[in-house]
């Protein structure tokens, strides 16, 4: 993929120049979070080389500026993911409520260990740290949604639906630029 290949579509750009008009400039650099996002989203759930230089060459900055934050924040893909990324919470309340048994029941579900991609390439399961979500523990994310006070019954049923709905899950598909 060369950098020439590169770019943006006219939705995404729009998106891009609102997010980088919202800093003063010679702050452009403070965008580069939420412009991650959107390139992750608009290059199939995760940041190439070549995609993180785009980036940087937008933002004006040097490329090793983007490597160093996308490679900084787990949220971030640095490999292809499947269409869904399943992020299951592992931490104190979530463990102690069925994540465990949760993720054991994915991982046999899809024929997939943490960290892998089934054969299909519709799903991808990751262990995060908190989500915030303690209250409703044992809960995973996949793309803006959390899934929350999760049983195998629920995690069968959401896996179900993202199969039959077919599509790319990000972080970024609720979110409103004008309103972010």
């Amino acid at each position: 993929m060369s950098n020439t290949e590169i770019t943006f579509n006219a939705e995404a750009m729009a998106t891009v120049q609102t997010i980088i008009a919202r800093y003063p400039e010679g702050k452009h650099k403070s965008a580069m979070l939420p412009i991650l996002h959107v390139a992750q989203a608009e290059f199939d759930g995760w940041l190439s080389s070549e995609v993180m230089d785009y980036v940087a060459s937008i933002l004006n900055i040097k490329p090793i500026e983007v490597y160093e934050v996308a490679s900084f924040y787990t949220m971030f893909n640095l490999k292809p993911v499947g269409k869904c990324l399943l992020e299951v919470c592992r931490t104190s309340s979530c463990w102690i409520r069925g994540a465990e048994d949760v993720v054991k029941h994915i991982e046999k579900r899809l024929g997939i260990t943490e960290g892998e991609t089934s054969a299909d390439g519709m799903f991808t399961l990751k262990t995060v740290e908190c989500l915030g979500s303690c209250g409703t523990a044992p809960m995973l994310m996949c793309g803006s949604q959390f899934h929350e006070n999760l049983t195998l019954e629920k995690v069968d049923t959401l896996l179900d639906n993202l199969k039959k709905e077919n599509k790319r899950k990000t972080y970024f598909d609720d979110v409103v630029i004008d309103g972010y």
